[in-house]
C-alpha cells in the first residue's frame, strides 16, 4: 500500500495558525509586544529625521541662517527621539522572554495533549513516532517563528515603510535601489527553506535512533546491564554512527544554504556602496541638503544592518526551521482517536466477533479470527507461548487497540464508537512492563484517584492484597517513603516493585481488570497468594489474567489457549486437560514446577 503523502502547510497557513494562537495564549502580552515593536520601528526612522533636522540647523548656524536656539531645539528633539527609541527597545526586550515562555509552555502542552488523544496503536507505528519527534523539535522553532514574525511584521516592516517614505521624499531612485537589493535576498530564503525541510525529513528518524542509543549508555534503566554485560562500547559505536549520519545531513544542508547566503551578502555589500555613491552624487548636484546627506549617510548602515538582520538572520532562521514548524502543525492536525459515546451505561459482556489485528508495518496478523464473550463477572485466563498473541488480545479486549477487521463490543457497543473516557473509566490493569514512578509509596499506589480522599486503612487493605507491607523496614517513612534514590529515597527490588504495581491496579475503581503477567519477579508461592486475593476482589467483576505459569489459572472460570495468533482452545482447567491438546502440552511442560500442590493462603 502506498503511503499517503502528507500535505505541508505553506507560510500563510503557518502564520494564520501560530500568530492567532499566540494572541489567544497571552492576549495582553501579545498586544503589548505588537504595539512596542511598531513604535520601536517607527522611532528608528524618526531618529533619522531628527538627525537631518539637527545637521541642517548646525549647517545653517555656520552660515548665520539659523540661531543657536534653533540648534539647541533640534538637538533636544533628536536626544528625546534617541531616548524614546532606547526605552521602547528595552520594553520590547523585557516582554520577549515572557511571551516566549508562555507560548512555549502552551505549545508543549498541545504536543502532550495531542499525543494523549492519538490512537494507542500509533505508538507501534515508527512513522507516527517520527512525527512526534519532529513535532517536539518543531515546537521550539515554532516559538521562535512566532516571535520573529512579530518582530518582522511589527518592527522591521513599519521601519522600512517609514524609511521608504522618507527616502522617496528625498529621491525616488533611493527607494528603488533598496528594493532591488531586498528582493533577491528575500527570494533566496525560499531556497534555504526547501533545503532544510528536506534535511529535517531525513534527520528525524536518525535523531530518534541516536537519542535511544544515548539512553542505553546513560539512562538509569539501562545503566547496570549495559556496564555488566559489556554493552557500553557497542551502544557507543551505534550512538556515534547515528550521530555522524545526523551531522552529515545537517552539514550538507548548512553548507548548501550558507553558500547561497554568501552570494546574497556580496549582493548586499554591492547595493550598500551603490547607495552611498548615489547619495554623494545627489549632494554634489545639490539635489539634497548637507543635513539630509549626513542623516542618511549615518542611518544607511542602520538600515542595512536591520535589513541584514531581518533577512539573513531572522528570515534565514525561519527558513532553516521551516520544515520542523510544518511538522509541528501537521502533527497537531493529525487525526485523533474519536468516539461518539462518552459513557457505557452499564458495564456488561465484552464480545469479540471474528477479530483480526495486524500491527502497523507488519506482514503477519497478531490475532486471527478471534471470537468469544467475556461475560460480566467472569474471570478468564489467557495462556500460550511467547508470541502467541496473548498481550495483543487483551489490548483488543480493553479497547486500547481497535481490530483491523471484526468487532469488539462492550455491553453491545462497538469500541470504535466509544471515547477513551468511556473505555477506560471503569478499567484497571497491571502490566508486566509496569512503571516505577519516582514518587512516594502512597503516590505510586493512588495516582488513579489522586484527588479523592483516602485513609491508611484503605491503603492497608489494598497493600495486603498485593503483598506489600508499609511497615516493612524498606519503607522507612511508611506510605510517605520516596521510592527513588535520586530523590533521597529508597530503591526496591523487582518483586517489591511488582507488588506496588499490583496495588496500584487494585486501588483503581474498576468493573474490568487485567493482570498481564505482573508476577514474573515473584516466586510461585507468593504468586498463588496474590492471585487468590485477586479472585476475592474480582468477584462480580470482569477479569482477565495473562500468564506463562499455569499453576494459578485454575481460579479462572475459563481458560483461553492462544497459539500462532489464534484461539486454539477454550474451557475450564479440567475440560482442557481431558482434551489432551495444546493446554495439556503446556501444562505438562511445567508440571514439575507445581507437582507438589501449594496450599493457597
Amino acid at each position: 500500500m502506498n503511503e499517503k503523502k502528507v500535505k505541508r502547510p505553506n507560510i500563510f497557513i503557518m502564520l494564520f495558525t501560530l500568530i492567532p494562537f499566540a494572541a489567544k495564549v497571552t492576549p495582553y502580552i501579545f498586544t503589548a509586544s505588537i504595539i512596542t515593536h511598531i513604535l520601536s520601528g517607527v522611532f528608528i526612522g524618526v531618529v533619522t529625521m531628527t538627525q537631518q533636522r539637527f545637521f541642517d540647523r548646525v549647517t545653517g548656524f555656520s552660515i548665520n541662517d539659523s540661531t543657536l536656539g534653533d540648534v539647541l531645539t533640534a538637538l533636544l528633539i533628536m536626544g528625546l527621539s534617541y531616548i524614546i527609541n532606547q526605552v521602547l527597545d528595552g520594553v520590547a526586550n523585557l516582554i520577549q522572554p515572557i511571551l516566549i515562555q508562555k507560548v512555549n509552555g502552551k505549545l508543549l502542552y498541545n504536543v502532550h495533549t495531542k499525543t494523549s488523544r492519538l490512537d494507542p496503536i500509533d505508538m507501534e507505528d515508527t512513522k507516527k513516532l517520527d512525527d512526534i519527534n519532529k513535532a517536539i523539535q518543531g515546537k521550539d522553532n515554532a516559538v521562535l517563528f512566532i516571535y520573529t514574525t512579530i518582530k518582522v511584521l511589527a518592527m522591521y516592516i513599519p521601519y522600512f515603510i517609514f524609511m521608504g517614505w522618507y527616502l522617496f521624499r528625498l529621491k525616488p531612485l533611493l527607494v528603488g535601489a533598496i528594493v532591488l537589493v531586498f528582493i533577491p535576498i528575500a527570494a533566496t530564503q525560499l531556497v534555504r527553506a526547501k533545503v532544510h525541510t528536506n534535511a529535517e525529513d531525513k534527520a528525524a528518524p536518525v535523531r530518534r535512533e541516536y537519542e535511544y542509543y544515548e539512553s542505553c549508555i546513560t539512562g538509569r534503566e539501562y545503566y547496570k546491564e549495559t556496564r555488566l554485560l559489556g554493552g557500553f562500547q557497542f551502544f557507543k559505536k551505534m550512538y556515534i554512527d547515528a550521530l555522524h549520519v545526523l551531522q552529515e545531513l545537517q552539514w550538507k544542508a548548512t553548507i548548501k544554504s550558507n553558500n547561497i547566503e554568501l552570494g546574497m551578502r556580496m549582493l548586499t555589500v554591492t547595493g550598500y556602496f551603490g547607495i552611498l555613491w548615489m547619495l554623494f552624487d545627489l549632494l554634489m548636484k545639490q539635489e539634497i541638503s548637507l543635513g539630509a546627506f549626513a542623516a542618511v549617510f549615518t542611518s544607511i548602515r542602520t538600515l542595512y544592518n536591520l535589513m541584514e538582520n531581518m533577512i539573513l538572520r531572522n528570515l534565514a532562521t525561519m527558513a532553516k526551521d521551516y520544515g520542523t514548524i510544518q511538522n509541528y502543525i501537521n502533527f497537531i492536525n493529525l487525526e485523533e482517536r474519536k468516539g461518539i459515546i462518552n459513557e457505557v451505561p452499564d458495564w456488561g459482556d465484552i464480545e469479540l466477533h471474528h477479530v483480526n489485528f495486524t500491527y502497523p508495518g507488519a506482514d503477519k496478523e497478531a490475532v486471527k479470527d478471534a471470537s468469544f464473550t467475556l461475560k460480566k463477572g467472569e474471570t478468564i485466563a489467557i495462556v500460550g507461548e511467547n508470541g502467541s498473541g496473548k498481550s495483543t488480545l487483551i489490548r483488543l479486549l480493553t479497547g486500547l487497540y481497535r481490530p483491523s477487521t471484526g468487532t469488539v463490543k462492550v455491553n453491545g457497543v462497538d469500541t470504535r464508537e466509544l471515547t477513551n473516557h468511556a473505555l477506560f473509566e471503569n478499567t484497571s490493569a497491571v502490566f508486566q512492563k509496569y512503571q516505577r514512578y519516582q514518587m512516594t509509596l502512597e503516590d505510586n499506589i493512588t495516582i488513579s484517584r489522586y484527588s479523592v480522599e483516602h485513609d491508611d486503612d484503605e491503603l492497608d487493605l489494598i497493600c495486603e492484597m498485593a503483598g506489600t507491607d508499609k511497615d516493612n523496614r524498606t519503607f522507612k517513612d511508611g506510605y510517605k517513603t520516596m521510592l527513588s534514590r535520586e530523590f533521597d529515597g529508597v530503591d526496591l527490588s523487582g518483586g517489591q516493585w511488582q507488588r506496588v504495581a499490583i496495588a496500584r491496579g487494585f486501588f483503581r475503581n474498576h468493573n474490568f481488570i487485567v493482570l498481564d503477567e505482573p508476577t514474573a519477579a515473584i516466586d510461585p508461592y507468593e504468586e498463588t497468594k496474590i492471585y487468590n486475593r485477586f479472585a476475592e476482589i474480582s468477584r462480580n467483576k470482569s477479569a482477565v489474567i495473562v500468564t506463562h505459569r499455569l499453576g494459578s489459572v485454575k481460579l479462572a472460570d475459563r481458560i483461553i489457549v492462544m497459539k500462532d495468533a489464534k484461539i486454539e482452545e477454550i474451557g475450564t482447567h479440567e475440560e482442557l486437560l481431558k482434551k489432551g491438546k495444546e493446554y495439556t502440552r503446556l501444562y505438562k511442560a511445567q508440571q514439575q514446577w507445581y507437582k507438589d500442590k501449594i496450599n493457597p493462603c
